[in-house]
This record gives C-alpha cells, structure tokens and sequence, in this order.
C-alpha cells in the first residue's frame, strides 16, 4: 500500500507530465458539432455507434459529453489492434490483406460492423496514422472516416499535419462533421 508521501510524490509527478489530449475536456467547437449531430439524430429519434481506431475511444468521449448523450448516442467499439476490427467488427481478411487497416474500404466495414452489432441507425469509424511513424507504407496523418447508415455506407479520406494529439482532435472533429453531414443529407 502506497503512504500519503509516496501518492503525493506521484501526483507531483502525474502533474508534471504534459497532458496530450487523453484526459481533457472536449474543445467547445467539437461540443458544438457534437450537439448539433444529435439535435438532429434526436429530432428524427435516432441513435448512433462509434468503431474508433486511430481515436482510441475520443471519439465517443466527445459524444458522451455533450448534453443529452444518452437520447442518441449508443456506444461503440475501440478496435485498435487489427484483430478487434476482425473478430468484433466483421473487417474482413480480404479487405486487410488487399487494401490494409488503413483504408476506406476497412473504414466502411468498421462502420457497418458496428452498425450491424448496436443496432444503430447510423455508425461512424475511424481509422488512419495518427504517428509518429508510418503505418502499412502510408502517411503520418492519413485518415479514413466511413459513415454507414439506412441508405448505405461511404467513407472519406483526409490528411491531417500536426502531431499526433493534434491528428486525433482533427479526426474527432471530422467524424462528427460527416456523421452530421450524411444525417442531414438523408433527410
């Protein structure tokens, strides 16, 4: 059992350590669009499912924490190890063998794996190379978000700079914007 000293000592040091975006608050322009999504999912009486990779669940902490979280959002999956989006999410062999974990094609079958496991109406993924090396020959900051919903599943690449705190927000950012994008299109 630790003594006050020795958890002092330690929290002097926790303290000490930097933070790079695991335990803070969501930026109030990720809240923002986070609340705006589900306005609209609950306005239609919606509900919503993450599969994150790169994001490693900040994606659903982004989610939780806006008001009302509980009227739309359902939960998800954090498929970092490339075996998780097989057995869990339905990622197929092929997909990871042809086009690789870091593709819009294992982004549209993580969003539709997990689609098909919540039963929501509309799912979201992330996946990509938040760095700070190379992953599968590609980029430091490639990222893939796929969208799966009532009428179909699509994804989208983007490239983010920045390190890789920084590449997690701006992929956070971007899943929210086209989860919110493709629910309002299918109005």
């Amino acid at each position: 059992m630790l003594s006050l000293a020795t958890m002092t000592a330690v929290t002097s040091n926790d303290a000490e350590t930097p933070q790079t975006g695991g335990d803070t608050e969501p930026a109030s322009d990720q809240l923002t669009i986070a609340s705006a999504l589900q306005a609209e999912l609950f306005g239609r009486s919606l509900m919503l499912a993450t599969a994150e990779s790169l994001t490693g669940g900040r994606l659903g902490d982004v989610l939780s924490a806006a008001p009302g979280a509980s009227d739309t959002y359902l939960g998800g999956v954090i498929s970092y190890a490339t075996e998780v989006k097989q057995k869990i999410l339905g990622v197929s062999d092929e997909t990871v063998e042809k086009h690789g974990v870091v593709s819009a094609e294992c982004a549209d079958e993580m969003a539709l794996g997990v689609r098909n496991l919540t039963g929501a109406d509309y799912a979201v993924s992330t996946t990509g190379v938040a760095g700070p090396t190379t992953q599968e020959g590609k980029p430091v900051g490639l990222a893939f978000i796929g969208v799966a919903g009532p009428h179909g599943i699509h994804s989208r690449r983007f490239h983010f700079d920045g390190e890789r705190a920084e590449i997690r927000e701006k992929v956070v950012k971007a899943a929210i914007d086209l989860a919110l994008e493709t629910v309002r299109a299918d109005q």
